[in-house]
């Protein structure tokens, strides 16, 4: 069974013939990776385009990255939202880390197989970066709560953006208690303004302005 972009390229339509090229490659990769090591759900790998890469790209909807800014991707999992990222906008670098191990192992393969140069992947936890980004995206691995001590302090002054540096970080459910909690000054960007499948009807892109 072949999968292509054909979702992607419904909400972007200025794609290059090399960033479809990606994008296409991207079910052949992951079926292979993740049958060896584990890091989409078995039932969600039919799903990847919406569920995965276009989920990712909520981001892309909100904020266009530019040239030369850097962006760190905290618990990146297999390379999420951080690799449809790095192919949309190949002008930013992207540092995409995580804790564990063989999932660094299938983003650095991933990258590699796509002639990804933007991207590199480090076996790490947030708190042991000590660069400076523009942005830090992450996509629901904790609470923000949890989530903001990781990265606070990794942001650059000057922004290049046309939003001041800070998180986006893509969430779904209720979350308006979970801000409240975190005492950040969080604003929440709806993705079903953006994206027409049922998917999205309560994920967000929550942006952290610093």
């Amino acid at each position: 069974m072949e999968i292509k972009s054909t979702i992607i390229q419904k909400y972007f339509k200025d794609l290059t013939e090399t960033q479809i090229a990606q994008l296409d490659q991207l079910y052949p990769l992951y079926s292979f990776w993740n049958a060896q090591i584990n890091v989409i759900s078995r039932k969600d790998i039919e799903e990847l385009y919406e569920r995965h890469i276009l989920h990712s790209l909520g981001i892309a909807k909100f904020c266009s990255l530019k040239k030369g800014e850097k962006v760190l991707d905290v618990g990146t999992g297999g390379g999420f939202p951080g690799i449809p990222l790095a192919i949309l906008f190949p002008d930013t670098e992207f540092h995409l880390v995580d804790s564990i191990g063989k999932k660094i192992k299938v983003v650095t393969e991933v990258a590699s197989a796509l002639g990804l140069k933007n991207v590199k992947a480090s076996h790490l936890r947030a708190e042991q970066i000590t660069d400076q980004y523009d942005f830090v995206v992450s996509r629901a691995v904790t609470r923000l709560i949890d989530f903001y001590p990781w990265v606070k302090g990794k942001f650059k002054k000057d922004s290049k953006n046309a939003i001041p540096n800070g998180i986006l970080y893509l969430k779904g459910g209720e979350l308006q208690e979970e801000i409240k909690e975190s005492k950040l000054k969080a604003e929440l960007y709806p993705l079903a303004e953006y994206f027409e499948e049922d998917f999205f009807e309560t994920k967000y892109v929550v942006y952290i302005p610093q």
